[in-house]
C-alpha cells in the first residue's frame, strides 16, 4: 500500500536532528540528543557509540557521562558502568559539576561497590 504524500512529508525527531547535523556536524546539543534519540529507538551500540564520543571531547562533556554508563548497565554491562562511573565522577569533579558527581556517586552506589 502506497503512503500518503504527507506521510513521506513527515520526519520523525531523529531525522529532523540528523538532517540538521549535516549542517552543523559538530554541534554538540545535536549529537547529544541524536544519541539520546537512538537510545529510544533501540539503537544502542550507535547510541553509545556518539556518547562516547562526546566525552572523548575536550574537555569531555559531563552530561554525556551519566547516560552512557545507564545504558551501560542496562544493557548488563555493571563492571564497564561501574569503571566509566568511576572516572566520570572525577571529570566531573575536575570540571566543578558538582550535580554530575553526585548523580554518577549515586548510581555507582546503587549498582553495588565503590
Amino acid at each position: 500500500m502506497a503512503r500518503r504524500p504527507t506521510e513521506r512529508l513527515m520526519k520523525t525527531r531523529r531525522e529532523k536532528i540528523e538532517a540538521m547535523l549535516v549542517d552543523e556536524p559538530q554541534d554538540i546539543f545535536l549529537r547529544y540528543t541524536l544519541s539520546l534519540e537512538l537510545h529510544g529507538e533501540g539503537q544502542t551500540n550507535r547510541a553509545l557509540s556518539l556518547l562516547l564520543d562526546l566525552t572523548r571531547e575536550s574537555p569531555p562533556l559531563c552530561p554525556c557521562l551519566f547516560p552512557y554508563a545507564q545504558i551501560l548497565a542496562e544493557n548488563d554491562q555493571i563492571e564497564e558502568s561501574r569503571g566509566f562511573l568511576r572516572d566520570g565522577i572525577e571529570t566531573a569533579r575536575q570540571q566543578g559539576d558538582l550535580h554530575a558527581a553526585s548523580e554518577m556517586s549515586e548510581m555507582l552506589a546503587d549498582l553495588g561497590q565503590m
